[in-house]
């Protein structure tokens, strides 16, 4: 059973799975973010849809980079939650499968090309307190819990 974080569905509407993977990037003592910048400011997890055709893995390095301009190396999935939102960009209601893995930030290679978009790096406590879903916090706090008790990540 995957973890539904956030809202509950709401009966009245019709919601269309849209699955996505998205990454915990450490960059030294900081983590690799991105911005949201338009409507209004959301920090996430790095990351976005799967495209039709597309593999999670393939889907996880295309919009890493294409939200931060850094490649990725060594992904490994730490699992996944659900979560009920709309998507205003595509004037949808989503029922979003997020997939999340844990990957290392090798190179940055360009400047972000997704629009709206900028690269963030906050300090671990920080980077918690400013994401902007529950289900990113959620996974992200138990990275953090996991790598100060030496525990598997």
């Amino acid at each position: 059973m995957i973890k539904r974080v956030g809202m509950p569905p709401m009966r009245d509407r019709k919601y269309r799975l849209r699955a996505g993977a998205y990454a915990i990037l450490p960059l030294g003592q900081r983590l690799l973010l991105t911005a949201q910048l338009a409507p209004k400011v959301d920090v996430q997890l790095p990351g976005g849809g799967i495209d039709p055709g597309e593999s999670p893995l393939q889907a996880l390095h295309r919009e890493v980079l294409e939200e931060t301009g850094w490649r990725i190396g060594y992904p490994r999935r730490l699992g996944a939650f659900r979560r009920f939102v709309f998507m205003p960009e595509y004037d949808l209601w989503a029922e979003k499968l997020c997939h999340v893995y844990l990957a290392q930030p090798v190179q940055q290679i360009r400047a972000p090309v997704e629009p709206d978009h900028a690269t963030l790096t906050l300090p671990a406590p920080d980077a918690v307190s400013a994401l902007g879903n529950d289900g990113d916090r959620m996974f992200l706090a138990r990275y953090l819990r996991q790598s100060v008790s030496g525990g598997p990540l």
